[in-house]
């Protein structure tokens, strides 16, 4: 039995319970999740053939440092990093390291910081000089599924319509979504109820209301859908190798639909198509 809590009565941990905040709370997780996009959009120019991708994590640290926000990810459960790099047929939780950015590879960038207690959690991908067009048919499939999930996120709407709305997308574009790795609560725990998968059937799951704040980013690959995790506990690939592509956002659910946290304030969301908006 799902059970909502109002998030100023509930415990700091993960109950199970999901919490509904009020508009103080969309303002700390709007404050937080711009921080997050303003580094994203700088890192445009930084990413580009010979940088490695270590050189990408120093300047999320410096970023996030001269702003008083602090990345999630660093010394969360044994992660030593400050942001997640996952290069081609890294699906997620790629681990930056010395190993240079080649011409013709996209890279997801995972930034999630912490500011007032709030968690900004984001994530795009970026193309490293000139892409092949599989792999820019990738990302344009990927971002348009995000984009019609957050589409269905509204009062009324059930979890299982944000999985169908990417689902039925993707798989009509001979892709395949990766089921192994969710969108999740978010806000002042960094990953809470509820989880939002990717797939799913209209109607099913559990229902959005208002108050509700969690992330939408679906993994989509150009090949099957299995992922595995390697030796280093962290790091999951493609099992045949294929590209993958993600896109995140953080989002509150509003009377009407849905407030997303992590835009671009640039328009730099979707690296293909630079726009004066971008959602």
């Amino acid at each position: 039995m799902v059970s909502y809590i109002d998030a100023a009565t509930a415990p700091l941990k993960n109950t199970g319970q999901i919490r509904l905040y009020g508009p103080e709370d969309f303002e700390g997780m709007r404050r937080a999740s711009q921080i997050t996009a303003q580094c994203l959009d700088e890192l445009v120019a930084l990413v580009k053939p010979g940088v490695t991708t270590q050189e990408i994590d120093d300047f999320v640290y410096e970023f996030g440092k001269q702003r008083g926000a602090v990345p999630a990810t660093l010394n969360y459960r044994g992660f030593m990093k400050s942001c997640c790099t996952s290069i081609n047929h890294v699906v997620c939780h790629g681990i930056p390291g010395p190993k240079p950015l080649k011409e013709g590879d996209i890279v997801n960038i995972d930034v999630t910081y912490v500011v007032d207690g709030w968690h900004g959690d984001s994530s795009r991908m970026y193309a490293v000089g000139k892409l092949k067009r599989a792999a820019e048919r990738l990302i344009e499939v990927t971002h348009e599924s995000l984009m019609r999930g957050l589409a269905a996120a509204k009062p009324g709407n059930t979890t299982g319509d944000i999985g169908h709305a990417i689902q039925a997308y993707v798989e009509a574009e001979r892709c395949s979504v990766v089921r192994d790795f969710c969108g999740h609560g978010v806000g002042k725990l960094f990953h809470d109820m509820p989880n939002i998968l990717h797939y799913g059937q209209p109607g099913e799951g559990i229902e959005l209301k208002p108050g509700m704040i969690f992330t939408i980013e679906p993994m989509v690959n150009l090949g099957k859908p299995h992922v595995k995790v390697l030796k280093d506990g962290w790091t999951a690939v493609t099992r045949d190798k294929s590209l993958t592509a993600q896109f995140e956002h953080s989002i509150g659910i509003t009377p009407d639909g849905c407030d997303i946290f992590t835009t671009s304030p640039g328009g730099l969301f979707n690296p293909l198509r630079p726009e004066t908006e971008s959602a």
